[in-house]
């Protein structure tokens, strides 16, 4: 698998007329693999011993931006986090998803939002980038999961259990 990512990488770089040095193969090949957006400690420490410093791998993210490879798809938390841009446009990216419980974020590449029109004379929106917040669906069956052991009646009655349960779950629902 490791062969095959390294050759797509290759093809990439090819195609953007940059030269395929070690460090630009292995970056790309952390960003196929990664299911969401990372930080640049985040792509260093799954190099793991073949990382580069870090200025080098700010470098070579920087080249890959450049071109158009790589994108910055947000900034949480004084950092920029970065994926393969084979799912944007040059004028839009994909949705990010960000839960507020976990922290973790979802790209939603299945959601199509339309660009933005500006109502203020004089603003040109050039290029559009969404990030969601609220609370995924591991944190989500969590608290409810929580509500329940929560109730009085969930290890004392099993048969009040269902009726508490489904009192909780329509306290959650808004």
């Amino acid at each position: 698998m490791t062969a095959r990512l390294d050759e797509e990488a290759r093809r990439l770089l090819r195609e953007c007329d940059l030269y395929c040095t070690e460090a630009r193969i292995a970056i790309l090949r952390v960003l196929m693999q990664a299911p969401r957006p990372l930080r640049q400690s985040q792509i260093a420490r799954r190099l793991g011993d073949k990382a580069s410093n870090k200025v080098t791998i700010y470098r070579t993210l920087e080249s890959l931006v450049d071109v158009g490879l790589v994108h910055r798809a947000f900034m949480q938390k004084r950092a920029w986090h970065f994926e393969l841009a084979h799912h944007c446009s040059e004028t839009q990216c994909h949705p990010h998803f960000t839960c507020l419980s976990c922290g973790q974020t979802h790209c939603l590449t299945g959601i199509s939002i339309p660009m933005a029109k500006s109502p203020y004379k004089g603003f040109v929106i050039s290029r559009q980038q969404v990030r969601l917040e609220g609370i995924c669906p591991s944190c989500q069956d969590a608290a409810d999961e929580k509500t329940l052991e929560a109730c009085p009646c969930f290890h004392a009655h099993a048969s009040h259990a269902p009726a508490c349960q489904e009192r909780s779950q329509r306290s959650l629902v808004p």
